[in-house]
């Protein structure tokens, strides 16, 4: 499976970003997918997963209440809206199908991932 990620970009804090996610190749929709984010110097860490029906999803401690990860079957597709940004969500962002059906928050479970798409958030 490939999967590209777009939607990043430059806002000011406060502001929103929708990334989006798309799947393509061989897909399925038994597997959980998930955000990672990462900043220059630092790991990459979870951000946040949805389960393979998407009636399951976790979140960072960093980014509950403000962020939300969604997924569109029809379209392959998974999205993590972003809402009162912080300088300090600036990081590239990629998107990952995980080798479960309920999304974790550990990298070394996911199989495929995104090229990843730069967000930036000035003060």
């Amino acid at each position: 499976v490939q999967l590209q990620a777009s939607g990043g970009g430059s806002v000011q804090a406060g502001g929103s970003l929708r990334l989006s996610c798309t799947a393509s190749g061989r897909t399925s929709s038994n597997n959980g997918m998930g955000w990672f984010r990462q900043a220059p110097g630092k790991e990459r860490d979870f951000v946040a997963g949805i389960s393979w029906n998407g009636h399951y999803t976790s979140y960072a401690d960093s980014v509950k209440g403000r962020f939300t990860i969604s997924r569109e079957y029809a379209k392959n597709a998974m999205y993590l809206q972003m809402n009162s940004l912080k300088p300090e969500d600036t990081a590239v962002y990629y998107c990952a199908v995980s080798r479960k059906a309920v999304a974790g928050t550990g990298a070394a479970e996911y199989k495929s991932w995104g090229q990843g798409t730069q967000v930036t958030v000035s003060s």
